[in-house]
């Protein structure tokens, strides 16, 4: 060690390694090689990475194959960084070399590191605990990193779950709160037949919640595990009893050995099947939020059946103005989900024979697009949909004076006579109620059993 730096050594020859670093040659090699984007490994995967090394460590420990010592120092190191520590030494980017061998050398030095630190030992001597002999020990790269990616998806999952929870919760309160509110339906983007607004917010509810239970089950999978299957699935170098036994020793989740470890090895599809479910959220997020912004657009030359909450100011020119943000922030984050399953999509299917070697923008794509929409739906929940207010009065004038209202004539003066009706309407600008009066086609009576909102809106 000299200076600011040391020099180690790996296959390839010597490297130079900022001097105070727990990572070692081959993780200063791909920052050398890969100065792509900034963007570094995400906390959920570091910690399911730091996990799987602890588990690894208890199961070999275990199973006889790796030294009582060495294994307690690499399990301290390893639940260190599973509590948060060291993460700045997780350096690559998170564009890197196909499988993500860069990310998990990266692991396996800053652990070997602290793991000889805790026995005393000093940085970059990678002695007594070696990164690829013992942090590494039963694994590879081509199962630890598809298993961490597992993980840290599992790890996420509840967060967006209550996050979506928390949503239609409040959706369903907004339709118990707007069940009286006629007003005109819409099809095609313009008027149609009657309906109530908490029976939009409502929809919005039941759509969301199946949305919930797609997430919920496509996460499932994630529960198999590739561990013990190493380079290629067949479990060279792993005791016969470490696929099931390092299962079991990662703490808070209900983990299993894949049936097939080639078949987990070979194929990203789990990862595709989960970001399809996000995906297919992210599009009913973007329907919701687009109708929201409609709903409340104006509010003196739009529609305004609903108000926003005004959470900051809309314009650097027009005073006053206040625009519909948090709509406008959901939409955006859920382009970007979207545009993430492309690419998650895309890296599935370029695995060739045993390998698909695109883990790493899998990774980053998947557990970004957990993050986005759990933020961006709680966000939308708590300073937006919590706070919307509706013109009741607004909705009604509307829905008395839609074209689409003749069709509730149908049953009683048929097709012909009530768009006849609508036309009338149309032409004079007189509500469909005061042309159906004027030409006596219905008693008051009639018309007020008529216009009952339930009747309007419901099955007769």
């Amino acid at each position: 060690m000299a200076g600011e730096w040391r020099i180690e050594r790996d296959s390839l020859g010597e490297v130079r390694v900022p001097a105070q670093a727990y990572y070692g040659a081959q993780t200063q090699r791909a920052v050398e090689n890969f100065p792509i984007s900034g963007l570094r490994s995400h906390p959920a995967l570091i910690r399911a990475t730091a996990l799987i090394k602890y588990a690894s460590a208890r199961a070999n420990r275990q199973l006889g194959k790796l030294d009582a010592k060495l294994a307690g120092a690499i399990e301290q190191a390893a639940q260190e960084i599973a509590a948060g520590g060291l993460r700045d030494e997780f350096v690559v980017d998170a564009f890197q070399a196909g499988a993500g061998t860069s990310y998990n050398m990266n692991a396996n030095e800053v652990i070997a590191n602290r793991a000889n630190e805790i026995l005393g030992g000093a940085r970059g001597a990678y002695t007594p605990v070696h990164p690829n002999d013992h942090v590494n020990m039963s694994q590879s790269t081509n199962d630890t990193v598809p298993a961490s990616i597992r993980i840290a998806a599992l790890s996420m999952t509840p967060a967006l779950l209550h996050a979506l929870e928390e949503l239609t919760g409040a959706l369903d309160g907004k339709g118990r709160a707007f069940d009286a509110i006629l007003k005109s339906a819409r099809t095609h983007l313009q008027d149609a037949v009657p309906i109530r607004l908490g029976q939009e917010f409502a929809a919005w509810a039941w759509t969301l919640r199946r949305d919930l239970g797609r997430v919920e089950q496509a996460a499932a999978c994630l529960r198999e595990l590739n561990l013990g299957g190493t380079a290629a699935g067949t479990g060279m170098n792993t005791h016969p009893e470490y696929a099931a036994t390092v299962a079991r020793e990662i703490p808070g989740l209900e983990l299993r050995p894949a049936g097939n470890l080639i078949s987990v090895t070979q194929s990203m599809s789990d990862f595709a099947h989960v970001s399809a479910s996000l995906r297919t959220l992210a599009l009913d997020l973007i329907q919701i939020a687009n109708d929201l912004r409609l709903l409340s657009s104006g509010p003196r030359t739009g529609l305004a059946e609903i108000a926003l909450p005004a959470v900051q100011p809309g314009s650097s020119i027009m005073p006053g103005k206040v625009n519909p943000v948090m709509a406008e922030m959901t939409d955006m984050v859920c382009f970007q989900v979207v545009g993430n399953d492309t690419t998650i999509a895309l890296a599935a299917q370029a695995g060739q024979l045993d390998l698909n070697v695109m883990m790493p923008v899998i990774a980053h794509d998947l557990l970004q697009s957990y993050d986005i929409l759990t933020n961006a739906i709680s966000a939308l929940t708590e300073r937006c949909v919590r706070g919307i207010t509706a013109d009741a009065a607004r909705a009604r004038r509307y829905f008395e004076s839609s074209v689409g209202l003749a069709t509730v004539l149908n049953p009683l003066i048929g097709y012909s006579a009530a768009a006849k009706v609508a036309q009338e309407s149309a032409r004079t600008g007189e509500t469909i109620v005061e042309v159906v009066r004027r030409q006596g086609l219905l008693t008051d009576e009639q018309i007020a059993e008529l216009f009952d909102p339930a009747r309007l809106t419901e099955p007769r």
